[in-house]
């Protein structure tokens, strides 16, 4: 049956250092929880957002026992952890990727365990048949098109699993596990530069930087035509406490229906800014599938509502707030999250050390690519 969380009894968001967890922290503040526990990978300071009056703890949650800590005590998780990014991360580090597995088990075995009432999973719309995403006005995705599989190499895997998972931890353990599939969130306080951004943000950025430095022009990856759609942090947040709080076993799109090319999301960005660029395409870049877009009809019957949010209006918001953090002196903008190199691989042994060789010195990198100056072609207006 469809319940109404307790706003009073302790709450967990995992990977609440990053975009969607930070707002959803916000968000469920904004709401009157009152003991929240926010845990995240990342220290502190480079959370997207962080709240004074919250539990915060940095934790690797894919540890056994960071997981049992984090799940002890509360009677909701929400959890978005994950080791994830762009286009240019998830197709060099599929590794990675699909270890973020680890961090879905043993959440779901320490909710389990600690008696969690209600548990959130994020997966993404890139669990779907890339069969069924070949031509840019491909139908809209239904549910059931996940299979017969034919995911995302490496993410998209991983998340499908992990879908699995916690359908089986439903029947055999009566856990009320609820499922969305992201499509393309994106606003203001995320990533913008660094490797792990999405579209609308590197987009907004590299307009911004073509009106603040004069020279107007513009990459874009493949031709402009692919096609996508792209759901406002708000409607991302709305979205996910009402599943969490619904009846709704399968899992559900969590997406906006409003599809538009790459070149349409341009133009906009374009009359936002007041500008016009001259485009220059390089077909040969890494851009995904050619054409993906929310089929909303299941949402809409399971809980009377879908992301509504005018694609122009929440683009109006997410270029703002980047234009404003790049005309602020470097030393005061927002870091993009990095790490050594030699930080992720720490576990590698010692012998092994020389595999490090030829990896950039910080991550996401540009390995995607041949060299840092092919990849910097292609980050930078």
């Amino acid at each position: 049956m469809p319940v109404s969380l307790d706003k009073n009894a302790p709450v967990l968001v995992t990977g609440a250092g990053g975009f969607i967890g930070g707002h959803l922290v916000a968000e469920l503040r904004r709401r009157g929880f009152s003991k929240i526990r926010a845990v995240d990978i990342k220290p502190l300071a480079g959370w997207c957002q962080s709240f004074a009056d919250v539990e915060n703890i940095q934790a690797n949650l894919k540890e056994p026992a960071a997981c049992y800590q984090a799940c002890k005590g509360v009677g909701a998780v929400f959890n978005l952890a994950a080791d994830m990014g762009g286009m240019w991360f998830i197709e060099r580090f599929k590794a990675e990727c699909m270890l973020s597995v680890l961090i879905s088990t043993n959440m779901l075995l320490a909710a389990r365990d600690c008696g969690v009432d209600r548990f959130f999973y994020s997966s993404s719309a890139c669990v779907y048949n890339a069969d069924k995403q070949k031509n840019a006005d491909a139908a809209a995705l239904r549910e059931d098109d996940a299979y017969p599989a034919l995911c995302e190499d490496g993410y998209g895997w991983e998340k499908l699993f992990s879908e699995r998972m916690a359908r089986h931890f439903m029947e055999d353990y009566f856990m009320n596990v609820r499922v969305a599939r992201f499509h393309n969130v994106y606003g203001p306080l995320g990533t913008y530069d660094g490797g792990r951004e999405k579209a609308p943000a590197a987009l907004a950025r590299k307009v911004a930087l073509a009106k603040i430095t004069g020279r107007h022009e513009i990459d874009i990856w493949g031709d402009g035509e692919q096609t996508r759609s792209f759901m406002f942090i708000d409607d991302c947040l709305e979205g996910m406490i009402r599943i969490i709080e619904s009846d709704c076993r399968e899992p559900l799109n969590l997406g906006s229906d409003e599809l538009v090319t790459i070149n349409r999301m341009i133009s906009i960005l374009e009359d936002i800014a007041g500008v016009r660029l001259t485009r220059h395409y390089t077909p040969d870049a890494p851009q995904g599938v050619r054409g993906r877009n929310s089929d909303n009809a299941r949402i809409r019957r399971e809980l009377g509502w879908a992301p509504s949010i005018p694609l122009r209006g929440g683009l109006e918001k997410t270029y703002h707030w980047i234009y404003g953090e790049l005309r602020k002196p470097e030393s005061q903008r927002r870091p993009a999250f990095t790490e050594a190199a030699e930080t992720r691989y720490l576990n590698v042994a010692s012998s092994g050390l020389e595999a490090l060789a030829g990896l950039p010195k910080t991550l996401p990198a540009f390995g995607l690519f041949q060299s840092e100056e092919q990849a910097r072609k292609f980050s930078q207006v």
